[in-house]
């Protein structure tokens, strides 16, 4: 076979592994018993060579987890050990340094055979909606206190499940049932993976992926290499404040372009909290990376070779390294915003590429319901666990408004209110675009959402809230405006904090305004058609138009005009 032939013949074995990945994580997403994982997409799926090193990602899936899981196999091969991987293994944690960042990751690692030779790996990470312990929430003081701790271990030898671990899990979680089917989900997920990916070798008489391998890595590690080479040789630094717990984080990133890399390095920023917001580097790392790559060389394939270019470092001790046995339940409040942190630097080397200030972290939160206890409840009364994943508004591009309800950098969708639903005794009252919360600018920014959330007749429940942004909005890049804050309270006026969990009592709800996205560029220069189409869509109110955009009170009345004529005519 000739060189040419050769690269055509791996190119189409390259599209092939994308397939067989995202194959992968479609089973993940039939298969599994967790809504996040249903219904959010908060899963990744990967495959690997034998040295480990991820040769390609389900496009299904989080950045946060695929990025992280990128390191997480070297760390399964060196636990295991060589000599006792076999054929039919099946290896499991949730170790938050070697894993994904928190407890509430699940990661399998499935070792995979071709005529009896390892020639590879299969991972994939799924969140599960309980791990034990306190709870999914910030309020433990260290991670021994966020739930039950999967060292790298076997969850099956030889096609054996070890029904010891199985049995430990059951005893130490709130709904056994689904994190064991979630398990079983995982492996089924790496399973599917490996089938695919032998039917693969044999059409194309592969003894192993070697060669394979070194084409897509030289090639995403040079493609890489090209973009960051034609980059300015500039150093920029960049920061922002969030809420915290109870007080406010800063981060402070340094970007340093040089002709084959990028180093990122995070000194300065705030040490750790008590709570469990902190983040490990690898999550960090995850989270940089994906906005390094997004803004420089978003078409090149995420693998090992292409994401080694970004090098990230932080001292240890600090928020955004925390190293154990810190708390790090949510440490995806804190890696969300890392990738705003690095494009407040960038937007300082490469003007008109990076977008404003988005909503940031997920506007998640985990309601706790059990049967009233002021009162006799009803017999079909019961307890539930419902995890829902909610999202403010993206920031605007300097070209495009931002995402109404949009999660970046996490790339997690909403939830749909039904399978809320249908998960517990759990109702959501309202849910629907927030009018005024993105910042005005030449692209506005996108909206968050109004949501109410209350119990079924008989229910009391705790609120687990996991929000940012009630004091530090996003904010606009280049003139734009700040997004809407986060606000919450119940349907009394009682008000409620944005993190932590906070009993509900029967009757009462929560009121939720999730945060908007900022703008971007001067609110004066965004055309006027633009502002008038925001107005007629409810995005905007008349009084934003009127002072955000300068529209005249001749054009608001002709739109609203317009208005009433469509509800008439509906």
């Amino acid at each position: 076979m000739t060189n040419e032939h050769s690269n055509v013949a791996y190119q189409v074995m390259w599209n092939r592994l994308i397939s067989v990945v995202e194959e992968q994580a479609q089973a993940l997403v039939r298969t599994a018993f967790s809504t996040s994982v249903r219904e959010a997409g908060d899963l990744s799926a990967g495959v690997y060579d034998v040295q480990g090193r991820m040769l390609a990602q389900a496009v299904t899936g989080t950045p946060g987890h695929v990025n992280a899981m990128a390191d997480a196999v070297a760390h399964f091969i060196r636990r295991i050990g060589r000599q006792n991987i076999f054929e039919g293994d099946v290896y499991v944690t949730n170790d938050p340094w070697e894993g994904t960042g928190h407890l509430h990751d699940i990661t399998m690692v499935s070792p995979s055979f071709h005529n009896g030779v390892l020639v590879g790996f299969f991972a994939c990470t799924a969140h599960i909606v309980d791990i034990g312990g306190r709870g999914f929430g910030a309020d433990a003081a260290s991670v021994y206190e966020e739930g039950l701790y999967l060292p790298i271990m076997k969850f099956a030898e030889r096609g054996t499940v070890d029904e010891t671990l199985i049995r430990i899990v059951r005893g130490n979680v709130r709904e056994p049932d689904q994190l064991v089917g979630d398990m079983y989900a995982l492996a089924t997920c790496n399973e599917i993976g490996h089938r695919r990916l032998t039917d693969m070798m044999d059409e194309f008489g592969l003894v192993d992926l070697a060669g394979i391998a070194a084409f897509i890595l030289d090639n995403s590690r040079r493609a890489t290499i090209e973009r960051i080479a034609a980059l300015p040789r500039q150093t920029a630094s960049g920061e922002m404040t969030v809420d915290g717990f109870d007080t406010p984080i800063t981060l402070r990133v340094k970007l340093t372009i040089a002709e084959d890399h990028i180093l990122t390095d995070f000194a300065g920023t705030s040490g750790l909290d008590k709570k469990g917001i902190n983040c490990p580097l690898v999550y960090t790392k995850a989270y940089a990376c994906y906005a390094l790559k997004c803004a420089i060389a978003p078409e090149i394939p995420n693998n090992a070779a292409s994401l080694e270019p970004f090098r990230i470092s932080a001292p240890e001790g600090t928020i955004v390294n925390a190293v154990h046995p810190a708390p790090v339940a949510l440490r995806h409040i804190i890696g969300h915003f890392v990738p705003d942190t690095v494009y407040d630097a960038l937007d300082k080397i490469l003007p008109g590429v990076v977008p404003a200030e988005g909503a940031g972290c997920l506007c998640n939160f985990q309601v706790s319901l059990r049967p009233r206890s002021d009162a006799p409840a009803p017999r079909d009364a019961l307890r539930s666990e419902v995890l829902t994943f909610n999202s403010g508004g993206s920031g605007a591009r300097p070209e495009h408004d931002g995402l109404n309800a949009t999660a970046f950098p996490s790339g997690v969708m909403t939830m749909p209110i039904e399978a809320t639903e249908h998960a517990g005794p759990v109702i959501i009252w309202r849910k629907e675009l927030r009018p005024d919360s993105g910042g005005a600018g030449k692209q506005r920014g996108g909206l968050g959402q109004y949501m109410e959330v209350g119990a079924r007749e008989g229910h009391e429940f705790d609120f687990q809230a996991m929000f940012d942004r009630v004091e530090h909005p996003a904010r606009g890049r280049r003139g734009g405006h700040p997004g809407a804050p986060t606000a919450i309270a119940q349907d009394d006026g009682s008000p409620m904090r944005g993190k932590g969990k906070q009993f509900v009592p029967h009757g009462r709800r929560v009121m939720l305004s999730l945060p908007g996205g900022a703008g971007y560029g001067d609110p004066k220069d965004r055309p006027e058609q633009a502002v008038k189409r925001d107005l007629l869509r409810g995005y905007i109110t008349a009084d934003a138009a009127r002072r955000d955009y300068g529209l005249s009170s001749t054009d608001i009345a002709e739109v609203e005009a317009a208005i009433r004529a469509g509800k008439d005519s509906a």
